[in-house]
């Protein structure tokens, strides 16, 4: 049986970091797309998790495969 790799704890909280940022574009797409024009500082805030979960995947996967 082949072993198994060990999994880096990074890696799903970057999918979730990413996947909220990305939720937050879509709501701030949405609600400028029904006429709303200000938009709470924390939703815009909110948009910052995309890149964050993006850079946290990209060293997460560095980090992964510098182990092997």
């Amino acid at each position: 049986m082949a072993a198994a790799t060990p999994r880096s704890a990074i890696l799903p909280v970057s999918m979730i970091l990413f996947g909220l940022g990305l939720l937050a574009i879509i709501a701030i797409f949405a609600l400028f797309a029904a006429g709303y024009e200000n938009m709470p500082v924390w939703l815009n805030l909110a948009t910052l998790l995309c890149p964050a979960g993006l850079i946290f995947g990209v060293i997460a996967t560095v980090l992964r495969s510098r182990k092997r």
